[in-house]
């Protein structure tokens, strides 16, 4: 039998090589515990949107914005509001309209209100065809159309842009046999509303006041117009001696906006051995909950920007919401947004889009600012903070927003919602429940956060669209 030797390397090394004459490292770690990290995720981001947002206490679990009632009759324009992305006419303002000017029935605006269909259009697409049958009235409520006809050569031609308010076909609800005058083309993405002619005629055979209204409306001369088509004002001034004073008050829009606190939830799963036994020197409940927190955090800034029904992009108001000039984020285009509000605090953008923004004030040879924040260094514009918030949705197309906030209750901004001293609470508005433990010895924790966010008043929040970050 053959007999082998074993040698040790720390005191017998082999011929011809240099003794060693301490332990290794590779013999020493295995006597030593390694120095570690806690566990690491790159999906941790600054979360500026939850650091900078006033936070109120919601002890109801719901949050109402009372606001004054406000719209204009008289201006010629059919003005549109929105909750989150649904899109309404406001029903007084159907006042507007030729066929309903004077018309004093709440109930039957409200009921044509509600007929209202909602159209959306890309750029470029046909809202009406020359010559073509229309059946529908068209209200613009968000974008730019332009009214297209025939040049004294054959060739198209501009004839008006249409914005906000304005409106299309009010003949095709009471003519059966009416075509569409001009074209319409939409210049940019644009939010239609339209009312049905069938759907108008339903609301007519359901009410005499109305079918009585467009009799006499009929059967009446049409009123004065000014150059602008505008109704014709009658007009009285140099008012001497004593002048009875106007009466007003201040109304409120009888059905104020409310916001209940979202919930975003998971239940974590943690085997009893591993919480039993693996404990040192770092508690293993205590980092899966860590983790799934930031992560919770995480999912609570994305409900923020994109949620269709508390989400800042999808509660601004249509009239706060414009388009760049020419795609990329431009210094006019921040000018612009900046000049909708008062006391901007600041801006809300992709990182991509503001690198874009950095691109074209290259361009242009216009340095950025460069604002402290929280002791770190932001770019700026005119000394508001442009924030980075990858949250905020970059399309195919390569298209996004940018978003320009004020905040806080003091100054009727936008402000975040939530609940603190709630039961089994783990951080403000987040709890974490035991669930039990089953048969296969796993503990359940349920992890919960409530939150969500209001806007006070609608210049509070304005949003930069189509903004092209690929070029």
């Amino acid at each position: 039998m053959t007999r082998t030797n074993h040698v040790d390397a720390n005191t017998h090394p082999p011929e011809g090589e240099n003794p060693v004459r301490s332990l290794t490292t590779g013999a020493a770690r295995n006597l030593a515990s390694t120095t570690k990290t806690p566990p690491q995720t790159p999906s941790i981001t600054p979360r500026w949107l939850l650091r900078m947002l006033p936070w109120v206490e919601t002890t109801a679990g719901t949050y109402r914005v009372n606001r004054r009632l406000t719209y204009t009759v008289g201006d010629g324009l059919v003005t549109c509001g929105n909750t989150g992305d649904s899109v309404f006419v406001l029903p007084p303002e159907l006042r507007e309209l030729e066929l309903l000017r004077g018309f004093d029935d709440e109930e039957v605006l409200r009921a044509l209100a509600d007929r209202f269909v909602r159209r959306d259009y890309a750029a470029g697409d046909m809202l009406a065809v020359a010559g073509q049958p229309a059946d529908a009235l068209l209200l613009l409520a968000h974008g730019k159309v332009a009214r297209l006809g025939t040049g004294e050569y054959g060739g198209q031609r501009l004839l008006d842009m249409l914005a906000d308010g304005r409106y299309l076909g009010e003949r095709a609800l009471v003519d059966d046999d009416h075509t569409w005058e001009h074209g319409a083309r939409a210049e940019t993405p644009c939010i239609v509303l339209a009312l049905p002619r069938q759907a108008f005629g339903e609301v007519v055979a359901r009410s005499a006041t109305l079918r009585s209204h467009l009799e006499q409306w009929r059967g009446s001369a049409r009123p004065a117009r000014n150059k602008h088509g505008e109704a014709a004002l009658a007009l009285a001034s140099g008012h001497d001696g004593e002048v009875e004073l106007p009466r007003t008050f201040a109304d409120y829009d009888p059905r104020p906006r409310e916001y209940e606190l979202a919930a975003a939830q998971t239940i974590l799963r943690v085997h009893t051995r591993v919480s039993d036994l693996f404990n040192e020197p770092m508690h293993q409940v205590g980092q899966q909950l860590r983790l799934t927190v930031e992560a919770l955090r995480e999912e609570q800034e994305s409900q923020l920007v994109t949620n269709r029904e508390f989400g800042l992009l999808h509660n601004a108001d249509l009239r706060q919401r414009i388009p760049t000039r020419g795609g990329p984020p431009t210094p006019d285009d921040m000018d612009e947004l900046l000049s909708r509000r008062r006391r901007t605090e600041f801006f809300l953008a992709h990182p991509r889009a503001i690198a874009a923004f950095g691109r074209a004030c290259s361009r242009r040879g216009v340095q950025p600012d460069h604002v402290t924040v929280d002791g770190a260094a932001v770019t700026g514009w005119r000394g508001v903070p442009l924030l980075p918030c990858d949250k905020i949705p970059v399309t195919s197309a390569g298209a996004t927003s940018v978003l320009a906030l004020r905040t806080g209750e003091r100054h009727q901004g936008v402000v975040g919602l939530h609940q603190t001293g709630l039961p089994d609470e783990y951080a403000p508005s987040v709890t974490v429940r035991f669930m039990g433990i089953d048969a296969k010895a796993v503990t359940s924790y349920l992890v919960s956060a409530y939150f969500s966010a209001a806007v006070r008043t609608p210049d509070a929040l304005g949003v930069l669209e189509h903004v092209e970050v690929g070029r």
